[in-house]
């Protein structure tokens, strides 16, 4: 419980500028993504198709984006907690730039979640790609 009231502190300090953003779609005119809002928006910055230093802020949005949630998870679900986990990457799970790649292939697969946020889709797909396994029942 002591970890649990920074760690939503600081989602509500870091997710609030995010929530006044309208949208991380690109400006009219413009093909760069520049905010993960939905999962389209994160798809898109984690598989880029610009060039030069956009293509960079762009992987580099990815990979920070979902390091932060990986931990923030952790943090949230530890192994040895209460809850049960839902994804189970195991040792050594993905590099940062394979974990962003497979979820862009992933958004890409999955269109009907474009449009939810960003969030609950790489969550989506971390539990599709990483499943743990069944717990065994309790004898009767």
């Amino acid at each position: 419980m002591r970890m649990l009231m920074p760690v939503a502190a600081l989602a509500a300090l870091l997710g609030g500028p995010a929530l006044a953003q309208t949208s991380g779609s690109p400006p009219p005119g413009s093909t760069q993504v520049t905010h993960a809002t939905t999962v389209a928006d994160l798809a898109a910055m984690c598989a880029p198709r610009s060039t030069g230093l956009p293509r960079l802020e762009s992987i580099a949005y990815c990979q920070g984006y979902v390091t932060a949630a990986g931990h923030a998870y952790a943090e949230l679900v530890p192994a040895s907690g209460p809850r049960p986990q839902i994804v189970c990457m195991g040792t050594p799970g993905p590099s940062i730039a394979e974990a962003g790649i497979g979820f862009a292939a992933w958004a890409a697969q999955h269109p009907e979640h474009a449009s939810e946020p960003a969030l609950d889709g790489l969550l989506r797909y971390a539990r599709a790609t990483y499943p743990c396994a069944a717990a065994p029942r309790a004898a009767r």
